[in-house]
Order: structure tokens, then sequence, then C-alpha cells
């Protein structure tokens, strides 16, 4: 007779077998346990993902096709800034490569920092499958078989970037991918100074008038997770001295090393309770100093919005039918804000998380993050009736407009969507006080170079371009 524990084990097994078979046959998992990843927990520091959807079909709905195109790209992947640079390097020397470390930092003794020459800080990165160059390239490739048929392979396109040099690659990469053998013929670059001076005919206006600030100036960028971190690295490492700002720079380290390599130990070395709030705190910063927590950046994102307006309502017959553009993060989460996308209904605690919370940046603004707006030609179906239709995608997923769904897809009808945006959008010039020299109107999108001049650098690429940190 088997023993009890003999049942026991074949039983185990049996169940063991019967659990596989049956989630094999599944056409779906049903597991979506704590729908964690780590790439959407540090902000907008580290490598482009999809944002995640409400469900809605990428593809144009079966009535539908795309007549128009309207994106604006953040530039690729890239190295840490100087500034967040000088504070990893600071909290770093706190651990003596002489010594050897333990617990979540045992790898330390065979880690290397992946920024080997201060003049990387700023770059786009070149290295690993996460790497910004490789990212726009993709992209490119990506958006031709997405919108080829709006090119008809022997008109030049214009593409507009703002003038700093990795977003200034990002968009020969991108141009590189979209036109292939074509490129250096068929596109036509226009580099658009970032300079306060552009006023409104800018990839990057600022608000002359911002008096908005105070928050953003008094974020601490810490979190009480970050305290236990500190506590725990220490009390596996006697003698090491971190401290919760140390946190925050390892952390951002930790996010930017994915940039240049496939694999960071140091995503390990926290929890994923950590991420989040680390996450959150990379949240509040957008928010309060470039979202709409700073009532000033609608006004600014009004610039875009309301020329992207006009480019709808001329049509691709009239104003044509391609316009990728490139700048920045924080000139896309002003955009956001002025069309009132993803804005929470009451601003974001300082004090707590605020789980739930929409204005997640992982979704918003990773690197390579982009915003692009769709002109949909539409047949009549049995509940929407024939004509324009517009759809706004952020990150390869559809976003609803407010409230205005009644299209196909979910789309706005574009009459109601001009209606909307006409209602809802600040005056920049009044609101930011634009010098009267200055220009006041975005007019580059009419009035452009069809020269392919500037479609590659001539020279070699500065150490640490010294414009604006973004």
């Amino acid at each position: 007779m088997p023993s009890l524990s003999s049942l026991i084990h074949a039983l185990s097994i049996v169940g063991a077998l019967g659990s596989s078979a049956t989630e094999s046959s599944k056409q779906f998992s049903q597991e979506f346990r704590d729908n964690y990843s780590i790439l959407k927990h540090y902000g907008g520091n580290g490598p482009y993902s999809e944002r995640r959807s409400d469900g809605i079909s990428r593809d144009p709905p079966a009535s539908c096709a795309v007549d128009q195109v309207i994106m604006i790209k953040r530039h690729g992947e890239r190295y840490p800034s100087p500034a967040l640079g000088a504070g990893i390097e600071s909290s770093l020397s706190k651990l003596d490569p002489k010594l050897t470390y333990k617990g979540d930092l045992s790898f330390y003794n065979d880690w290397s920092y992946y920024v080997p020459n201060k003049c990387l800080y700023n770059a786009e990165t070149s290295s690993g499958p996460y790497a910004g160059l490789l990212d726009g390239y993709s992209h490119g490739t990506e958006y031709r078989d997405r919108y080829g048929h709006l090119w008809d392979g022997d008109a030049i396109v214009p593409m507009w970037s703002s003038g700093y040099g990795r977003v200034i690659e990002t968009a020969r990469k991108f141009g590189e991918g979209f036109f292939g053998y074509n490129y250096s013929t068929n596109a036509a670059l226009n580099i658009i100074s970032e300079s306060e001076t552009m006023g409104a005919n800018s990839l990057t206006p600022v608000c002359y008038a911002d008096k908005d600030t105070a928050t953003c100036d008094g974020l601490t960028n810490t979190m009480p997770q970050f305290k236990v971190a500190a506590e725990r690295l220490n009390t596996q490492n006697p003698g090491l001295k971190l401290n919760e700002t140390d946190i925050y720079y390892l952390m951002s380290m930790a996010s930017f090393e994915l940039n240049a390599r496939s694999h960071s130990e140091w995503i390990n070395v926290f929890t994923q309770d950590e991420w989040v709030s680390f996450g959150y705190v990379e949240d509040l910063n957008y928010y309060y100093c470039a979202g709409p927590g700073d009532k000033s950046m609608s006004a600014v994102g009004s610039v875009y919005a309301n020329a992207s307006l006009t480019l709808l309502n001329e049509g691709p017959q009239k104003s044509g039918p391609l316009f990728f553009n490139f700048a920045h993060d924080t000139n896309i989460t002003p955009i956001l804000a002025a069309l009132g996308l993803l804005t929470p209904e009451e601003d974001l605690p300082l004090d707590r998380i605020p789980f739930g919370n929409p204005y997640s940046t992982g979704d918003i603004v990773p690197q390579g993050g982009h915003f692009t707006i769709e002109r949909l030609s539409c047949d009549k179906t049995a509940v929407s009736k024939a004509g324009s239709y517009v759809r706004l995608v952020l990150n390869e997923a559809v976003v609803p407009f407010n409230k205005c769904t009644s299209g196909p897809g979910y789309s706005c009808p574009l009459d109601e969507y001009s209606t909307i945006v006409k209602g809802i959008l600040p005056d920049y010039v009044g609101q930011c006080k634009v010098p009267h020299k200055d220009p006041k109107s975005l007019s580059f999108w009419w009035n452009f170079n069809s020269t392919s001049e500037l479609n590659y650098r001539k020279g070699p690429i500065p150490c640490q371009e010294a414009e604006a940190d973004r």
C-alpha cells in the first residue's frame, strides 16, 4: 500500500500537469497580478515604451483612411545631463571601490559607470538595444509602414527640428528610416532655433510671464521610501552612508543606464515600492514644472495646438499630408495640457501617491515619446456621417479626446474638435506677454526650405552642447 507521502507527491504532480495543461489551452492568460513594469516607473528618464491603451485599435477604423499626420517627437534615449551627472557622481563617490559590497550591492565591484567620458553627458546614446539613434531610425521605418501612402515617392517632404543637437540627430535618423534611400534627396530638414526671441514661431516656446513656478521650485525629489532604501543598503554594508538624496540620484542613474546598455543591475537594487515612489517623484516634476500644474503651460502648448488646428482644417490638399516635428519632453507636455488631455481633476498631492493618477509620465514622455494627430477621411456608417475626423495618439495608443468620441474608432468629428479646441485654448501672446518684436504665431509649417542642406551634420558633435538642459 503506498504511503501517504507518496500519494501527496503523486497528486501534486497530477495537479501541476493539470494546471499546466489548463494554462496552455487558454488563448488569453488571465494573469495581471501587480501590473508592474519598470518601464513605467522611471518617468521620462529611460527607454521608450508604448502607452498603456484603453483597448482602442491603433489601426484606422475600417471605414476610414488617414489623410494627414501631425507628429511631435521627443529626442531618442540619451545620457544624463551634466547637472544630473554631477549628482550621480557625487553619490557614487560614497561607494569606495576598494571595499567588497554585500547584499543588493554585491555586483558593484564588477560594475563600471556607463559614462566613461563627460562629453557624453546630454548626448543621444548609440549602443545597446535601447539606443537613442536606433529609436529614431526604427520609429521612422514604422511610420513609413503606417503612413507611407501619404508620400508619392517623388515629393520633397519638409521636417522640422528644434535647434538642439540630440533633437536634430533624432530627426535625421527618423528621416533615414522613413525615406530610406530617398532621405538625401526627398527630405528637407528645417532647424528651428530654440532662442526665446522666436516667440510663437517655435517648437520650444517659453512663457515670459510665468509666475506659477513656486511648487516646481520647492520640489525635493524625495519620498519616504527612499529613506527605507538608504537604510537597507547601509545596513547591508556597514560604513556606507547613503541618504535619501543619494537614492534619488542612484535610481536616476539606473534608469538612464538602460539607455546605453541592455541590462542594469542597479534596477534590482531597489524594490517595486521604491520604483513606484520614484516614478511619482518624476510625475510631480513634469506636472508642476512643465505640465498642467503650472497654469502658464497651457498657454505655451496652445501655440502648437492652435497651429495644428489650422493644418487640420486646411487639409492635406492645401497644407500637405505629413508634418514630422522633433523637440523635447517639456515641449510635448504643454501641448497635452493645452488640449486638456490626461489632466487630473485635482492637482497632484505632494505628500502621498494618488494611485490611479492619469498623469503618469512613464506613459506620457518616455525617451523617444511622441504625440501624433491623425486626420481621418471616413465613409458614412450606421452611426456616423461621411467626413473628416480627428484622432489623437500618444506613444502609439489612441487617447480619446475629452468627451468627443462619436466618430469611427472613437474619433472626434473635425468640426466638433475645432469648436472645442478654439474654446479651451488660452491666448499665448497675451498671457505670456510676448515682446512686441517677437513673432506672434507659428508660421514655419507654411514657410520652409525645401533643400537637403541640413539633412546631415557637417563637422564633429561638440562636447556637452551648452544649450538648455532638457
